[in-house]
């Protein structure tokens, strides 16, 4: 959901080494939304295959996790399951973005304008049951653990570390949610930078 609460959260800056040997619970949907929306071309265009399928999450997962996995960090990937019904609203808000993107990238592209095409595309990005499934055949592939959440997956993520914090060190997500799930720790910025 992305609740806007960093200003009142504490934060250190820790390096990746220091979290070597420790287990990670990924929010996966947070990260691959991320991949599709940032991983394009100039003009906004996902990277994709020859045959037109977008390959941008696929490509971040990769690069991302094999880092990682050198780094000696372990890795948990866990997937939303089905959404809440108090869910629904905030869906159809984001659905609304979307729209009103849409006709403005349509707009910029009329004006051939590449930097507003690029800019709205990153609204329109969208993951789907496909791009789950390939993203999961993909971590299994390269021996990362997925977990499947009966329904939000930041929630079963900070269950797994407040419950068994001996196995799972921290939840890795952009936003916040999983804290008030019960998170003791959230690992933000969890990337090939060497300072997450």
């Amino acid at each position: 959901m992305g609740l806007q609460i960093g200003d009142i959260v504490p934060r250190k800056a820790i390096s990746l080494q220091e979290l070597k040997g420790k287990t990670i619970c990924v929010d996966a949907f947070n990260t691959i939304y991320q991949f599709i929306s940032t991983i394009r071309q100039p003009d906004g265009t996902p990277l994709m295959d020859k045959k037109g399928n977008i390959t941008s999450h696929l490509s971040g997962l990769f690069y991302r996790n094999i880092n990682l996995l050198v780094e000696g960090i372990k890795l948990v990937y866990v997937f939303d399951g089905k959404p809440p019904k108090l869910k629904q609203a905030t869906k159809e808000k984001r659905e609304a973005v979307k729209q009103e993107a849409k006709v403005k990238y349509e707009e910029a592209k009329a004006r051939e304008d590449i930097e507003a095409m690029a800019k709205y595309a990153r609204q329109l990005s969208f993951v789907t049951d496909e791009m789950i499934a390939e993203s999961k055949q993909l971590l299994e592939a390269m021996g990362i653990a997925v977990v499947q959440a009966p329904s939000e997956g930041e929630a079963q993520a900070a269950y797994m570390v407040k419950t068994k914090p001996s196995e799972f060190y921290a939840v890795a997500s952009q936003d916040y949610d999983c804290l008030l799930f019960g998170a003791p720790r959230l690992v933000q910025n969890l990337t090939l930078a060497r300072k997450p």
